[in-house]
């Protein structure tokens, strides 16, 4: 295997600024299909796996959603839910339902390791990065994404069944797929109020 040329790294890309300036979360509760393909899906997950990652960790891994696993994953979700709580018929069918809001869901798992020189802080900000890079790669081939945790990000039983090991958790989950609603323009921050110069 031969290494790459020099210029094959950061080349200049300038609509990719018109994407980053443009960037829009579509909600999940408003997707619909077609997501991406298997190829536009491994080229997202490609791109999220570039971030920055101090000591060259890999300090997450991806869980995929999609077609029947989709299903899947809301009956897990009920599942769990009862062994907590009491649930009524209409909660049951929202988290039944939750993961076919889209055609494509990624969840992100962030994986600290402890007892290294690597701050834990920054393993965590790498999973992050993932999480943001997959939503611009996932805009750049035509699709919105929403970056989500929800209360099944957090809940033991969830974490567990999806396979977490100590140390790990859930960075969010990233919804894949086309808007069935024109996307709005929503608050920024004034960058006046949120800049200092030192």
């Amino acid at each position: 295997m031969t290494s790459a040329q020099p210029d094959a790294f950061n080349r200049p890309a300038p609509r990719t600024i018109d994407l980053l300036l443009s960037r829009r979360s579509g909600s999940a509760k408003a997707m619909t299909g077609p997501g991406p393909n298997e190829e536009e899906l491994r080229i997202i997950l490609r791109a999220a796996a570039r971030v920055p990652d101090h000591g060259k960790l890999f300090p997450w891994h991806f869980i995929v959603f999609e077609g029947e696993a989709r299903a899947r994953m809301g009956a897990l979700l009920v599942e769990c839910l009862k062994q907590t709580e009491t649930v009524t018929p209409d909660r049951e069918a929202l988290e039944a339902g939750r993961f076919l809001r889209a055609p494509v869901v990624v969840g992100v798992v962030s994986k600290v390791r402890g007892m290294i020189p690597i701050p834990e802080w920054e393993q965590q900000l790498s999973a992050g990065a993932a999480c943001q890079t997959m939503l611009i790669a996932a805009h750049a081939l035509g699709f919105v994404a929403n970056w989500i945790t929800e209360w099944y990000a957090y809940h033991p039983l969830v974490q567990e069944r999806l396979g977490l090991k100590p140390g790990e958790r859930i960075a969010g989950f990233i919804y894949i797929g086309k808007s069935a609603v024109a996307l709005e323009e929503r608050a920024r921050p004034d960058l006046e109020k949120i800049i200092t110069t030192f």
